[in-house]
């Protein structure tokens, strides 16, 4: 799953790579966490890149509350088509999630270890996901979205068997059109990222979703971090 991930590329950044006419100015976040705020790409029939705050966590237009939005805050490529929550906006209301870094955990004896991943290049990127409309009772309208994942790549597959599908530019078009109506002509678009990436264990800081800082991404020393393998081999000689 993707549970946390990073922002910190400036508003000018941001529209320059999307190619988007207007970003507004966006603080650094380093620690994005389920129900915040997050930046989207949608485009319009005319394929205008538009950029959008939208709830994190997929909230689906049928759903009585927007409780269900913290069990959506993913979606699986393999079964999107057929799940209820996902299956209608899969065919029309997709969307790109700018992002320039994720988190994973590797379970070790005792704990989980947190992982940062990044394009090789640190640049930003886009990872497929998926947005609707829903309104209260009340009247309060809410924008979500849920990002999609996958199988994981070589990099990502050492620390955790899944990983956020990542979209090369080269997709951006295809995946954003509102002409295309069809799931089974995206879902070939949900796969593993080819691209080179990076990865680096990080302080356990970034387990809390208070913490927001330069430090929650800053590597630690991988010789100080205990290892599955070692800890099966201590309890293989004990």
């Amino acid at each position: 799953m993707c549970g946390r991930y990073t922002l910190t590329a400036s508003a000018q950044i941001i529209a320059e790579f999307f190619k988007l006419s207007e970003v507004p100015d966006i603080k650094p976040r380093y620690n994005i966490a389920p129900t915040q705020s997050v930046a989207t790409v949608t485009a319009s029939p005319q394929l205008q890149r538009q950029f959008q705050f939208m709830r994190w966590g997929l909230i689906p237009s049928w759903a009585k509350d927007i409780k269900i939005g913290s069990k959506t805050i993913n979606a699986r490529s393999e079964t999107i088509a057929e799940k209820p929550a996902f299956r209608s906006a899969i065919k029309r209301r997709r969307c790109l999630i700018v992002a320039d870094g994720f988190y994973e955990w590797l379970p070790l004896l005792k704990h989980k270890q947190p992982y940062y991943f990044q394009m090789a290049e640190g640049a930003p990127f886009a990872f497929a996901g998926l947005w609707e409309n829903w309104e209260s009772p009340e009247g309060e309208k809410i924008v979500s979205c849920t990002i999609i994942t996958t199988a994981a790549n070589e990099t990502v597959q050492p620390v955790h068997d899944r990983m956020p599908v990542i979209l090369p530019s080269g997709a951006w078009e295809e995946w954003l059109d509102p002409a295309v109506n069809s799931a089974q002509q995206v879902l070939p678009l949900l796969k593993p990222y080819a691209a080179a990436m990076k990865g680096n264990a990080v302080s356990a800081i970034v387990n809390s979703p208070t913490r927001d800082s330069p430090e929650c991404i800053q590597p630690i020393d991988p010789t100080a971090v205990e290892t599955a393998s070692t800890h099966t081999k201590s309890a293989s000689a004990d």
